[in-house]
């Protein structure tokens, strides 16, 4: 099996982008919920953000989400950002609390509302403009409850007009990155529910156009890391939003409920040619961000905890010898071939990669450095009063 020597270098510059709307309230369907703490303007966000880069190394840009982080100067948020030792990364965009998207935004029979909805990206890009952001990330919750209630194949006509008009609108070095959700809030059909529809829509766009893949976004049972490696092969693997569920969409930490699948999806990753060192504007072609949400949890902690996993099964996937196995798999030597994958797995890289972090002038021990900081008391203590950022 290879070494943790050999792989040290390998992790050096991984990036794992952070959403702002983690730093913020939120919860289940059914309540958000408050604590002590929470960031209370976008400006926050962006300061617990840099604060889990500061003690990881992992963390070097935040996620914006519009209308949630609106603000009247991006150029001066951007500043905000970068004095703080991080940079404003993907705008996420938002059809899906306005009344007027009740029965769909982007495939809206109604053309006045599409249009209302196309110039919501519009307004996404023109922030992007302003923060220097390669990615305009849509997801959108759209669809219908009843068989009978929507013309299915016009709704995705629409939805391509709709696409076109916002890649369009794109600068030469900017994306779209169209994330797919198999259910919910429509449950007789969803009008991007997998990452075949997805690729198809994005497909049709140009090359500036791939797919998100939300690591919850499945149904039980789903081959995830098959997936993974089908988008790269086809070179639309845009962005991973990572999390992790036990029944649908639960957005728990990366890693918390199967953290053998993260492993799986990594190695496909790092098999595919999908992981690397960043380009020279500091970006992979394939982005690694968190959508997680920390209901019960500390919201700095949290995505230290989350980005850590991130890490440890980076490093693991990294370990599998892989020109053993290929050896092994094209003997047919099924036990042999399980047996180097699992071997990388099963290693405990926890320690080498504390030494590692110390190396580079981290903490050691990134979680307990955290809590012995006294940094969450300081702002639960300073975060008294105002509108908690988050869920409305």
């Amino acid at each position: 099996m290879t070494d943790f020597a050999q792989i040290a270098p390998q992790l050096e510059g991984q990036a794992i982008e952070l959403p702002s709307w983690a730093f913020g309230n939120s919860g289940t369907r059914f309540k958000v919920f408050g604590s002590p703490g929470t960031a209370r303007t976008v400006e926050e966000k962006v300061a617990d953000a840099a604060t889990v880069h500061r003690f990881t190394g992992l963390a070097p840009s935040v996620a914006l989400h519009i209308p949630w982080d609106l603000v009247d100067d991006y150029a001066a948020l951007r500043r905000y950002a970068e004095d703080h030792g991080v940079r404003l990364g993907t705008i996420n965009s938002n059809t899906f609390q306005d009344d007027d998207y009740k029965l769909g935004a982007l495939t809206h029979t109604d053309a006045k509302i599409r249009q209302k909805a196309i110039d919501h990206h519009f307004e996404c890009i023109d922030v992007m403009d302003a923060t220097g952001s390669r990615d305009l990330k849509i997801w959108l919750a759209e669809g219908s409850n009843y068989p009978g209630q929507a013309d299915l194949r016009g709704r995705q006509d629409r939805l391509h007009e709709s696409l076109s008009a916002i890649y369009d609108r794109l600068g030469e070095d900017q994306r779209l990155v169209l994330e797919y959700k198999f259910f919910e809030p429509a449950f007789y059909h969803t009008d991007v529910p997998d990452w075949g529809t997805s690729y198809v829509q994005v497909a049709a766009l140009g090359d500036r156009a791939v797919v998100c893949l939300d690591t919850g976004h499945h149904a039980p049972g789903t081959n995830i890391e098959f997936i993974v490696m089908q988008l790269l092969r086809l070179g639309r693997l845009g962005s991973f939003d990572f999390n992790s569920r036990f029944y649908a969409d639960d957005d728990l930490i990366v890693g918390s409920a199967d953290p053998f699948q993260l492993f799986r999806i990594l190695f496909e990753v790092i098999r595919g040619g999908g992981y690397g060192p960043a380009n020279p504007d500091g970006h992979s072609d394939v982005a690694f961000m968190l959508d997680q949400c920390h209901n019960i949890e500390a919201k700095i902690p949290g995505q230290i905890r989350s980005v850590l996993n991130v890490q440890e099964m980076t490093a693991r996937a990294l370990l599998v010898d892989r020109a053993a196995l290929t050896v092994a798999q094209e003997a047919g030597d099924v036990l042999g071939a399980n047996e180097i994958f699992m071997d990388a797995f099963s290693t405990d890289v926890r320690a080498d990669l504390a030494a590692w972090r110390e190396q580079r002038g981290l903490p050691a021990n990134p979680m307990r450095a955290y809590a012995e900081s006294g940094h969450q008391q300081q702002i639960e203590a300073d975060r008294i009063g105002g509108t908690q950022a988050g869920w409305n």
